[in-house]
């Protein structure tokens, strides 16, 4: 342990230092550099005009003089500053260098979890169903299913799990395998009409025939109740819809959820002439 946190302290100053070396040296200043380049340049030519006589002595000797005077001020002007910038660069170095990393173990102790070893697949794979991430519990129990496809419940419990992610085509082959294994059941064919329904986005022939065979078992079964009604509404036999809702209301308890869908359709039918 000692030795990878010393291997990740070395990387971690490398790394910085590589980043912050260029920022600790002295830059050029172009602008400054410049205008004690214009002085000088401005001191040659009055040399060169005094040589030629286009300028009388005394005025060569009192321009060079104040050139003289103007490139003196620039120099001393410009040394203070860029060795202050290179003072503040450096410092903002160290910090970097030294702060960074010290503020990211701080937080990494104050907040990670340093002291728990890492959780390996299998390890994770054992948390509570209710805690698990959806892909994987998808995984879990299709790996379970592979191993035993004759595994009814199995089938039953991971198709509204595919419902949940989309994938209605697994849903739906899941739903009737679960159907096949142990048997139909209102409630199953219900589950199986209901997925139909939602792959075609609407009522179609097989899942009508899903909620027929969900009667059969239960005439009492009222989701059955309420799509067939809404098949029928759909197809234009409002006798058949008014009959279907009716027995919804009539079997369905005062807080079921079907209730007062059916309930607000059958209004409707009786205000349409």
């Amino acid at each position: 342990m000692m030795l990878f946190w010393t291997l990740l302290a070395l990387m971690t100053a490398a790394a910085v230092f590589a980043l912050l070396w260029p920022l600790s040296r002295e830059p050029r200043v172009a602008g400054e550099a410049a205008g004690l380049a214009v002085y000088r340049n401005q001191l040659a030519e009055i040399e060169t005009d005094r040589a030629r006589g286009l300028l009388p002595a005394s005025e060569a000797e009192a321009a060079r003089i104040e050139v003289s005077r103007r490139l003196l001020g620039a120099a001393s002007a410009a040394v203070p500053k860029a060795g202050a910038s290179l003072a503040r660069r450096r410092a903002a170095s160290i910090i970097a260098l030294f702060g960074v990393p010290a503020l990211s173990l701080s937080l990494y102790f104050n907040y990670g979890a340093p002291e728990f070893p890492d959780a390996p697949f299998a390890e994770r794979v054992a948390v509570p169903v209710e805690q698990q991430d959806i892909g994987m519990l998808i995984g879990r129990l299709e790996e379970r299913l592979a191993q035993n496809p004759n595994h009814g419940e199995g089938w039953e419990l991971i198709a509204p799990i595919y419902m949940r992610v989309g994938r209605t085509g697994d849903a739906i082959a899941a739903q009737e395998s679960a159907i096949r294994i142990l048997g139909a059941s209102a409630a199953r064919e219900v589950a199986l009409g209901e997925y139909l329904r939602i792959a075609n986005g609407k009522i179609s022939p097989e899942s009508k025939a899903a909620f027929e065979r969900a009667l059969v078992l239960d005439d009492k079964t009222i989701p059955a109740l309420f799509y067939l009604g809404l098949e029928a509404a759909e197809s234009g036999n409002a006798a058949e819809a008014k009959k279907f809702w009716s027995r919804v209301v009539e079997h369905a308890k005062p807080n079921d959820p079907w209730r007062i869908p059916a309930e607000r359709r059958l209004m409707m039918l009786e205000k349409k002439p």
